[in-house]
């Protein structure tokens, strides 16, 4: 079964979906892929998962680090979850780029290379914002592309998170957009 619920952010309606498992969505009102992967037969409920994603983003917006994360059941292939778990190691307050994160999951495979814009979908794929730190990720040339939840939101945590922003830009054309 799975559980709903929402969270009224300073930057936007949040859903949050859970199972028993774990968080496994949590997308701003609007966003590129908003609810992608939830049952028909869900349910609005006060779940505890879906209570401690609340109480995590409280304190984040609040401008403190919380830890622990809350449970997170992370869907998808193989390949995302490998992406997904890179994410999470991003600290709070610092960008790694998809060039990056594609070395690392090379390295993990044992592989020479891997593709960035392999790992760039991975990333906008995220179900799980925020607590899964896909905003933290950035072109190699410094570009605030890829969010599916908007670029506002994205350069709005990053700034909240006080990310040093002058080395960053939003592109004119782009998957930002």
């Amino acid at each position: 079964m799975q559980y709903v619920g929402t969270y009224l952010a300073p930057i936007g309606k949040i859903l949050l979906a859970c199972d028993e498992a774990g968080l496994t969505g949590l997308w701003f009102e609007g966003a590129k892929y908003y609810g992608r992967g939830l049952e028909p037969t869900r349910q609005e409920l006060e779940h505890p998962h879906i209570k401690a994603a609340r109480k995590w983003l409280d304190l984040y917006f609040s401008g403190q680090r919380p830890d622990p994360v809350p449970p997170v059941h992370m869907l998808g292939t193989v390949f995302r979850r490998e992406v997904w778990e890179i994410l999470c190691g991003i600290p709070y307050g610092e960008v790694i780029t998809y060039g990056e994160i594609a070395r690392l999951v090379a390295r993990k495979r044992g592989a020479e290379r891997m593709s960035a814009q392999a790992v760039g979908g991975a990333v906008g794929h995220n179900p799980i914002s925020i607590i899964i730190p896909c905003h933290r990720v950035v072109g190699t040339n410094g570009s605030l592309t890829g969010y599916a939840g908007g670029i506002d939101k994205k350069v709005w945590l990053l700034n909240h998170e006080k990310v040093d922003m002058g080395k960053y830009f939003i592109p004119q054309k782009g998957t930002a957009l």
